[in-house]
């Protein structure tokens, strides 16, 4: 991903989805899934078995443009959008992030406070 949070394209895409199917598949298939950058889409050309198992819903694949799409999708939680003063939904993925990363901000204000500073 980059750093505005946008997924791209990966190499090998037919291969490491394969490659996880495989080892799901040694596991025994229950639902489980691979996501994937949507640049991808067009590379895939997947095996008769993983396509299979797609149909009948023991495997699936998902496809992303932007991160948030697959935190919602790992965590089942809204990953959330900032509003105008770029403040995300407290109980969203990005808001529980935002919430945290204040705490932390705080608790090392209150230790840069404590350290003594040295005369100019």
């Amino acid at each position: 991903m980059d750093q505005h949070g946008n997924v791209q394209r990966i190499g090998g895409v037919n291969e490491k989805g394969e490659g996880f199917f495989d080892v799901c598949q040694r596991r025994g298939l229950a639902g489980q899934a691979v996501i994937i950058p949507k640049t991808n889409m067009r590379n895939l050309m997947l095996r008769a078995d993983l396509i299979a198992a797609c149909r009948e819903g023991k495997f699936s694949i998902y496809a992303v443009e932007r991160v948030d799409e697959a935190l919602e999708l790992l965590t089942g939680v809204e990953a959330g959008e900032a509003d105008d003063r770029n403040e995300y939904p407290p109980t969203s993925v990005n808001g529980l992030a935002q919430a945290r990363l204040r705490k932390f901000a705080d608790a090392a204000a209150v230790f840069t406070a404590r350290i003594p500073r040295k005369p100019s």
